[in-house]
This record gives structure tokens, sequence and C-alpha cells, in this order.
């Protein structure tokens, strides 16, 4: 028998994530019009439509492209920490390999003058040691990979700060390490001509285009490829795993150094493009690597879904930035991204309401059909 559509996982997830969107929107225009019920809809409104809420045509463009901008690294995030969790690992040690990405990217970028390529293999084998370390520490001393990345997030972060400290680097004038455009324009990553097509967006490079086909070629690893499945299956069980033949510990530790590595080309991928510049005086952890956690469990762990959460929980940042602050916080979004995050873990509860409705009606159905035969 053909399976029904509205069975199928994909369907259901995305579904699923849909519910959890709509709720999340609803709690938050609650809160809006709790903390001023005269300008609660216009907030709605402005966070959902995000750029296209500017005033003429062009700056619509420019804001896509800046939305888009930081989308890519967000979704290298998203995508660390999914690969990660379906090998059965939670890395939330993903924002400190997209802090050593970052440090890996500008020391090479600025301090060296590398060319921008050179920049990002340096990124991605930065965050890939890293993660291996977390991973080592997993596999051959059972350190829960969640206590060594939080501790790991801070060693990094300090330690981004200190070399990136460095005169080479650091504009002694300011907090900031030097802009890239200036120090070294080899360094900044290409746009390929794309920025014609975003009003002049000199932040919209490669690294849109490039962090899609990663969660595509991540889709493709995990799901249609041997190495994938000996991934995959020392997730779930590890002792079956080993008496299978596969090498659990390494499987480990290469699942964490990849994820150390999307997650870290993800800071490259921001910081080389000019957008941005790293403070050197930060005490607290960038927010993105989190920010990947949530846009995983939106986009229903799936490395194709995590390409339109990542876009989705980015613009509606983007959008609570432009809400009227006399009236409204801008944290406003984060707490609706909060909201729909926490009702993602119900998911499942749906899943198993939809598949109990639609065991009734063809319960129903078959009940219709042998009466009519009778």
């Amino acid at each position: 028998m053909k399976e029904s559509f509205w069975k199928k996982p994909a369907v259901q997830t995305l579904i699923s994530s849909l519910i959890c969107i709509a709720a999340g929107l609803f709690v938050g225009f609650i809160i809006l019009s709790i903390i001023n019920p005269s300008g609660s809809f216009k907030a709605i409104t402005t966070i959902l439509g995000n750029f296209l809420t500017r005033s003429s045509g062009p700056a619509k463009l420019k804001a896509f492209g800046n939305t888009l901008a930081k989308t890519a690294p967000l979704l290298m995030c998203a995508l660390s920490v999914c690969f990660c969790y379906k090998v059965g690992l939670f890395n939330i040690g993903a924002a400190g390999q997209y802090e050593a990405g970052a440090c890996a990217a500008l020391f090479c970028a600025i301090g060296l003058k590398l060319p921008w390529f050179v920049c990002l293999i340096a990124a991605a084998c930065a965050g890939a040691v890293l993660g291996a370390l977390s991973g080592f520490l997993k596999a051959y001393r059972n350190v829960n990979e969640v206590i060594s990345g939080i501790m790991l997030n801070w060693i990094t972060l300090y330690t981004a700060n200190t070399i990136l400290s460095n005169p080479s680097v650091k504009d002694p004038a300011s907090p900031y390490t030097q802009g890239l455009a200036s120090a070294n324009p080899k360094g900044l990553l290409p746009t390929l001509g794309m920025e014609g097509l975003f009003a002049n967006n000199k932040y919209v490079t490669l690294a849109i285009p490039l962090a899609v086909l990663i969660a595509v070629a991540i889709w493709v690893v995990l799901e249609k490829t041997k190495f994938g499945y000996e991934l995959r299956a020392t997730g779930f069980n590890k002792e079956a795993s080993r008496y299978a033949g596969m090498k659990e510990k390494q499987n480990i530790i290469v699942t964490l150094a990849i994820g150390g590595a999307l997650a870290a080309v993800g800071a490259a991928f921001l910081f080389l493009s000019g957008y941005q510049q790293w403070a050197t005086t930060q005490t607290s952890v960038p927010g993105m690597g989190f920010n990947g956690i949530a846009a995983t469990f939106l986009g229903g762990l799936s490395p194709i879904g995590t390409i339109f959460s990542s876009y989705f929980i980015q613009s509606i940042t983007d959008g609570g930035a432009l809400i009227n602050r006399s009236l409204y916080p801008a944290e406003i979004s984060d707490l609706i991204s909060a909201v729909i995050i926490y009702l993602c873990g119900f998911v499942l509860f749906f899943k198993t309401v939809m598949n109990a409705r639609i065991a009734k009606s063809e319960e129903k159905k078959a009940k219709k059909a042998e009466g009519g035969n009778a």
C-alpha cells in the first residue's frame, strides 16, 4: 500500500515546525500587546517582514543581503550541531569552535596577509582541532562533550582575544581588529558579482552559496554514504557498532572534528566578508554558536531543514532590531525565537497526535469500504 502523504516524516516535521513558529509568533504578539497594545500589530509585522519594511527597493535589497550575509555563518553553526547530533553527540562547543575559526581566519588575513582561501582552510583546521579535543576526551576518558565544550568555549574566547590583540592585528586606537578591506583586500571573500543583485551590497559573498552547498553535502554524507551510516550507527549504539567492527572511538573524534570545522568556517564566512570586526575586549561568548542549536532543532534535525530555519531565525532577529525602540525592547525577537525552540521539544508530541488522527481516519475509511462491499 502506498504511504499516505501525511505520514511522511519530512511532511510531519515541516508541519510540526510551522506549528511551533505560529505558536511562537502568537506568544510574541501577546507579550507585545501586554507591553503596549497600540503598536503590537505593527511590531509583529515588522519582525516578520524584516527587509520588506524598508521604504525603497534598493534599501530592501541591501537589507536582504545583510540578512543573507549573517545567515551563512548561522547555517554553518547549525550544521555543526546537526551533524554531531545525528551521531548522538551534543556539540555545545560550537560557540568555542566558532571563536577558534574567527581567530585563525583573522590572524591569517590581517596578521599574515594571506589570501581568503588559505584563511578559510586555517579556520577549518583550528575548529577541527578544538572539536577533536572534545572528541578525544569523550572517546578515551568518557568526559561528556557538553562539559568539555562549555569549558573550551571560554578558554578559546580569551585565547582568541589575546592572539588578536597582537599589534599586527589590532588597531591600537580601537578595541576592534583592523578593517580587513584596508588591511588585506585579498583576504576578503569574493563576491562573484552577486553584490550587484543586492544594491551593491559588498557583504554578499561566496559564503552564501557555499554554505548551502555544504548543507547539501552534509545531507549526502549522512544519508547516502557508508561513512555516514557508520557515524550514525555509532550514535545509535556504541557497543553494537564496536561489535560490528566499527571504530567507535575514532568515529566520535572524527564527528566532533568535522562539527568543529563547520562552526569555524561559519566564523570565517562572517569575518572574511568584512561585515564585522572582532572585539578583543569582549567577555561573552558569541551567540552565533548557540543560535545554531536553535536553528538545528527548528529545522527538524535535517541539514536541508537547517537552511530554511537558519534564514528564518536570522530574519526575525534582524526584524526585531527594526521595531520601535521607544515602545519595545529589541530583544523581543530573541524571546520569540526562544519560545519557538522551546515548542520544538513537542515535535514528537505533534507527530504522535498527527499519526493518531491519520490512523483514525484510515480506520473509518476501511470500515466504510467494508460496509460498501457488504
